[in-house]
């Protein structure tokens, strides 16, 4: 029985692994869309698809960032300034596509730009700092989508999603958590909807990985001033002690690999090239062997592995 089963198993993986390694034809001609190209993953997955051979649109923040990426890709590149908390710099960019893609449609659709920060004990926080942040992560990623859907649809390509580890597990206060789970809502609901008119939609959720978003210094900057902004009754219960050691704390998520944002970029170029793609992503052994995992535990197992690891309040029980 055990043999039959071993079998059968073997038979599944050797079945997905040829399935997986499946490529889209004529790649050259097809045209992708990346927001956040400034850095991390998006500026890594630009330079990765232009040796590809795609047409890669890529969206930036800023003017230097754009500049940067067209010093470091070929002519394939095109850029364009996009800040997706601004309806009108959506609008100007949809434009801006439609007119480079033209009749052939865009075949992939990244959705990549995204903050981490303010993020903080909720009850350091206000409403803005949430805001600041769903904006971006979340309502930003869903009007860009919107907006592009048109020209997807009309490739039947494909709309890949950056979520993250903490959009199944809750790992923080703050906005960000709250963001990756309505884009995992947003994208499923999204994938259902699309399948009948052949577009696929990927979900990207990658463990902790050295990009700009996730430096040192922007989360003692950020656990900082959420710090500053506290009522003074807010830091007389929780103490200072504690500020220290959220500062300190992500310094002890730094395995071997964090450094290599290619686990993530891979994962979004298989979702784009190949013929079938996976409907989620998890870059990161961290997310393999404890975010995943945690996430379907019992809820008071969990709450008691977060009560035993993370910092205290000085006048907590």
């Amino acid at each position: 029985m055990w043999l039959y089963l071993a079998v059968l198993v073997g038979l599944y993986y050797l079945l997905r692994w040829y399935r997986e390694r499946q490529v889209v034809s004529n790649l050259q001609d097809k045209y992708v869309f990346i927001t956040g190209c400034d850095s991390g993953f998006g500026n890594q997955l630009a330079r990765q698809l232009d040796l590809r051979g795609l047409r890669v649109l890529a969206a930036c923040l800023t003017e230097k960032g754009a500049e940067q990426l067209r010093d470091w890709t070929s002519g394939r590149v095109q850029t364009v300034i996009l800040d997706v908390t601004k309806t009108e710099s959506i609008a100007a960019a949809t434009q801006w596509v439609k007119e480079r893609v033209g009749d052939r449609g865009l075949w992939g659709l990244v959705n990549n730009a995204g903050v981490f920060m303010p993020s903080a004990p909720n009850e350091w926080l206000t409403k803005q700092d949430f805001v600041k942040i769903i904006d971006v992560n979340l309502l930003g990623l869903i009007e860009v989508t919107l907006s592009l859907l048109p020209l997807v649809r009309k490739a039947r390509g494909r709309v890949v999603n950056v979520s993250s580890a903490a959009g199944r597990l809750a790992i923080c206060g703050g906005g960000y958590c709250i963001s990756k789970y309505g884009v995992e809502a947003f994208s499923d609901s999204l994938r259902r909807e699309l399948s009948y008119f052949g577009v696929k939609v990927a979900i990207i959720e990658p463990g902790y990985f050295k990009t700009n978003m996730t430096r040192h210094e922007n989360f003692s900057q950020g656990y900082q001033e959420a710090w500053e902004r506290a009522r003074p009754e807010i830091k007389e219960i929780y103490g200072e002690k504690i500020l220290a050691s959220l500062i300190k704390s992500p310094e002890i998520f730094k395995p071997s690999y964090w450094e290599n944002v290619s686990l993530v970029t891979d994962c979004m170029e298989h979702a784009l090239t190949s013929c079938h793609p996976r409907t989620r992503y998890s870059p990161g052994w961290d997310t393999k062997l404890i975010y995943l995992p945690m996430s379907y535990m019992p809820s008071i197992l969990v709450d008691a592995i977060f009560y035993w690891s993370y910092p205290k309040p000085a006048k907590g029980l």
